[in-house]
């Protein structure tokens, strides 16, 4: 109901009750008038409400973060009755918006609205609410939009990052699982050439064969890069305009921009997602990046194992790992203690904190602590 209503029905009390008491037909006449247009206005929302269908669509399902598309809504009714505006409640990704949409009468009405795609992450967009109004603007009544709201899946983007330096043993050389092949692991054999060492030929084949034969051993695959991005809430994004979805942005692109790097070199990369939604992104060359943007994309930030406890978790890959590089928003003595015990366990660790207060002093301790163990700091503001 809306003030008009309640302006005319005093109306048709004060006409209604003129009319019985002076029996004047000028009253009668504005008695029923005034009835009729109310039950007209009821009548046409009802019957708008049931007969109005409601299709709109996103002319894409991927957007690169920063990014826009376009909102298409179309409204088509079969209601006989005339209607006045319906306002669409429209969810978009940067908030919510109103507008007001005339039906078209057996024939569709379309429009167009740009979106804009702020943050990374999944956005439903679309109308999620209407509300119906008759020409004389006297009732408004809500509808259900019956359809699923179009999703568009915003993808972070890339940016430049220093090398990872692998771990290397004390006297320099690389870690034995980098090393050209594995002594342990006979893969083959093959026939002798100059230069190998005497110490491979088999020679209980080479006198069975006659000839001198060799023992191939297995190439190892070189050492994982694993990349450990803080799934759970972020934190200490508060008092700043949009500060959690530009921590969740800044997670997500610092965590593609290391993978991005790695792989270009040749490198594998793993990257566990410990979050409300659980998966593990495995690849060694750069065409996976694609596959890897939808994985952050639709990571929800919420819930999930707690941060410390995936370092404790992670403890059992360093064997294959050659570099490890943990992404975060919270800096604490349990990170600091996980961060420690992966460096003890050999590969080279860098530790990114996205943060908005890089100079806060209650960091100071912890990254001394950090420092002390040969763990590389790195701090990254969101823009």
């Amino acid at each position: 109901m809306s003030g008009r209503l309640y302006a005319a029905l005093s109306v048709l009390a004060v006409t209604g009750l003129s009319a019985l008491s002076l029996g004047g037909p000028l009253f009668y006449f504005f008695s029923w008038t005034i009835l009729l247009m109310i039950l007209y206005g009821l009548l046409s929302v009802l019957l708008g409400r049931g007969l109005t269908v409601l299709i709109q669509g996103t002319d894409c399902l991927k957007a690169d973060r920063g990014g826009t598309g376009t909102l298409t809504v179309g409204l088509k009714t079969k209601c006989p009755l005339p209607l006045g505006p319906v306002a669409l409640s429209l969810s978009l990704p940067e908030g919510k918006s109103r507008v007001l949409m005339r039906a078209g009468i057996r024939r569709e009405r379309e429009a167009s609205f740009v979106l804009r795609f702020p943050h990374v992450g999944v956005w439903r967009c679309g109308a999620d609410a209407l509300v119906f109004t008759d020409v004389f603007g006297l009732f408004h009544i809500s509808g259900k939009v019956r359809s699923a709201l179009p999703e568009v899946a915003v993808l972070p983007l890339s940016f430049e990052v220093q090398p990872i330096v692998f771990a290397r043993m004390d006297d320099g050389r690389a870690l034995p699982n980098r090393t050209g092949e594995d002594v342990t692991s006979p893969e083959d054999t093959r026939a002798y050439r100059q230069g190998d060492p005497f110490k491979r030929i088999h020679w209980k084949l080479s006198i069975r064969t006659r000839e001198l034969v060799v023992r191939r051993f297995e190439v190892p695959a070189p050492p994982d890069t694993l990349v450990l991005m803080d799934c759970t809430d972020p934190v200490l994004g508060k008092g700043v305009p949009d500060g959690s979805l530009r921590l969740r942005d800044t997670l997500c692109e610092t965590a593609l921009a290391v993978a991005g790097m790695q792989m270009a070199a040749g490198h594998p990369v793993r990257l566990p997602l410990y979050g409300a939604r659980q998966s593990e992104f495995h690849a060694d060359r750069s065409g996976s990046l694609p596959l890897l943007k939808e994985e952050l994309a639709f990571q929800l930030f919420r819930g999930g194992e707690p941060f410390h406890r995936v370092l404790n978790l992670e403890l059992r890959r360093m064997r294959r790992t050659g570099a490890t590089v943990v992404i975060t928003t919270r800096l604490d003595w349990d990170i600091v203690e996980g961060v420690k015990n992966i460096r003890a366990s050999g590969p080279s660790v860098r530790f990114y904190l996205i943060t908005f207060s890089a100079g806060d002093e209650r960091y100071a301790p912890l990254i001394a602590r950090l420092q002390q163990h040969l763990v590389e700091v790195c701090y990254v503001t969101p823009a």
